[in-house]
């Protein structure tokens, strides 16, 4: 079937996006369903920072490739071995396939699925096939969904039934930004109620985890941001305290009012001076947890007698450490409940052909959630 989709044939283009239209967007060609994959119609998706990563070539991937993996939508039909589904079903997409069989699945950890990271860095659907091309040349899938388009092929390990009464533009978030930041909080610290927590980096991802800290009832939240408006937001989503990292004395102010500093530290913005921020700021005794995804060379220089002496731990959180298919209902039923405010982290709705000044409004950081609505 033809479909509208947003192709990348080139990383690292010139900034603004708006001129140098690293995405455009084309007619190209979709196979039906191969057997455990599920066609599904694109309602929403959104745009995130792991895509502005393929954009600008700081996460190399191969191209071309539609890229987009934060999406929601409807299943249209179904390939051989899918039983589980049927048309209709209201869909969110989790952008790491999980096999179920290999060790990290067998031990509850389907965000580290070791044949799903394969297909995941080849540009393929988890089968190892590609359904996408263009003029018969070969089109790669992003993280098994390629979401910036009218309808993709998804593999079944790739997707999660929701309640359809969810509109999709809240719906699609879930896929990412939710469990990456609420999981990162629920799942990867265990956040014990009480504690004391630090984020640094008030993205979408980053506010995200500010809600669950919320939801989980945290004691002191800072919330570490060098945007204005963003500090605001994450006051009004309930940060206890917000600082501003390029003012002087930040991490000893930080340390003062919490009394030697946070129990648990959150890095959500993708890069190694937040990391560093971070754990300048984390107790003895307490947990830094990394969630942002930097450039594969970033190298962060760990204080070893530190680590030691302050009984220290260092961790990272990938998909929010999360099981989707547990965790995404579990935190629908939060946002349903009050718990998780999601809809104040949405910004505009946009068309396809709007996509590369979306991406610059993410890049300069003045935007948190924008959501593509493809029809």
């Amino acid at each position: 079937m033809k479909i509208r989709a947003a192709v990348l044939d080139r990383s690292g283009c010139s900034k603004p996006y708006a001129r140098s239209k690293p995405l455009r967007i084309a007619e190209v060609d979709l196979e039906p369903p191969g057997p455990g994959e599920v066609l599904v119609r694109i309602r929403a998706v959104g745009l995130c920072h792991s895509d502005l990563s393929v954009i600008d070539g700081t996460r190399p991937r191969p191209l071309p490739m539609v890229i987009g993996h934060e999406a929601a939508g409807i299943v249209e039909s179904i390939g051989p071995g899918v039983t589980d589904l049927t048309v209709g079903t209201h869909v969110v997409s989790a952008f790491v396939p999980s096999c179920g069989h290999c060790a990290p699945c067998a031990n509850n950890r389907p965000a580290l699925c070791e044949p799903g990271f394969v297909s995941n860095s080849a540009g393929t659907l988890f089968s190892g096939s590609r359904r996408l091309s263009e003029n018969h040349i070969a089109l790669h899938h992003h993280l098994g969904v390629s979401g910036f388009a009218t309808y993709a092929v998804i593999s079944r390990t790739s997707l999660v039934a929701i309640d359809p009464t969810l509109p999709f533009e809240e719906a699609a978030i879930f896929g990412c930004a939710i469990i990456t930041g609420v999981g990162a909080v629920a799942n990867t610290a265990k956040l014990p109620a009480g504690a004391s927590v630090a984020i640094v980096g008030l993205g979408g991802v980053g506010l995200a985890s500010l809600l669950g800290a919320r939801a989980l009832n945290a004691g002191n939240i800072i919330a570490i941001d060098p945007d204005k408006k963003k500090r605001r937001l994450a006051e009004e989503l309930g940060a206890t305290h917000v600082f501003d990292p390029t003012e002087s004395n930040t991490t000893q102010n930080i340390k003062q009012l919490l009394r030697g500093g946070a129990d648990y530290a959150f890095e959500m913005a993708g890069n190694v001076a937040a990391l560093e921020l971070a754990f300048a700021v984390t107790g003895r005794g307490g947990t830094t947890i990394s969630a942002g995804l930097a450039a594969p060379d970033a190298r962060f220089p760990l204080p070893q007698t530190q680590l030691v002496a302050e009984e220290r731990t260092l961790k990272g959180s990938y998909l929010g450490s999360c099981v989707p298919e547990r965790d995404i209902p579990l935190y629908i039923s939060w946002y349903r409940s009050g718990r998780l405010p999601i809809t104040k982290l949405l910004d505009q709705s946009l068309k396809l052909e709007e996509l590369n000044e979306a991406f610059d409004r993410l890049a300069s950081g003045t935007a948190l959630r924008q959501i593509v609505l493809p029809d």
